[in-house]
Order: structure tokens, then sequence, then C-alpha cells
């Protein structure tokens, strides 16, 4: 078999999901460790810093893994949103939300456009 045989008869990944879960895995990571920050600095009560973080990142890692559904791909638009919202509680939380907002909005167009090129060829 050759190997160009051998790449047809593999179904290629798609672009954009790759990425989309590169960034939510790091958005995990990243979420992971300012729920320490503020449990830490006594921002919010342990419960809240704790649970929600966790809670937080759990949701950030499933919707990483369920990216080959269409719901997921809407979930984590609306993930970097619920971060933007915790800077109600704590303020540099902005700069989190809109790094990694940024980061997906990015993917997610570039991702789709390289999908696009790829299917044309």
């Amino acid at each position: 078999m050759t190997a160009d045989a051998t790449s047809a008869a593999a179904p290629r990944r798609s672009v954009k999901r790759m990425l989309g879960s590169i960034v939510l895995g790091f958005e995990s990571l990243v979420m992971f460790l300012a729920a320490l920050v503020v449990f830490g600095l006594g921002a919010l009560p342990p419960a809240i810093a704790l649970v929600g973080g966790g809670l937080l990142c759990v949701a950030l890692v499933t919707t990483a893994a369920l990216l080959r559904h269409e719901w997921a791909f809407i979930a984590g638009w609306v993930l970097p949103v619920l971060i933007l919202a915790t800077a109600i509680l704590v303020p540099l939380m902005v700069i989190v939300g809109a790094m990694f907002g940024g980061m997906w909005v990015y993917c997610m167009i570039r991702g789709a456009a390289i999908d696009r090129e790829n299917a044309a060829l």
C-alpha cells in the first residue's frame, strides 16, 4: 500500500476542531491556576473559588473533548463569555477572558478557512 492510499483511507480531522480543543485545553489550565490564585488571595470564599473554578475547568475540558458535535462549538463560544462574567467577582479576569475569547474567535475563523481550503483540494 502506498502513502497516497493510506492517507486517502484516513479521514482528515478538522483544523477548526483541533485548534478549538487546543484553546479550550489551555484555557482550562489557566482557569485552574486562576482559581488557585483567587483562593490564595482570599478574594472569594474558598468553596466558591475552588468549586466554581473546578466546575469551569471541567466544563472547558468536556467541551474540548466533545468538539465533534456542533453544539460543543456553541458551548465554546459561551465559555469565554462566562469567564468574562467572573470579572464581576475578580476584575482581573477581564484580561483572561478577553485573551482566550480573542484566541477562540481567531481559531474558529482561521480554522474554518483552512478547512474550506482543504476541502477544495
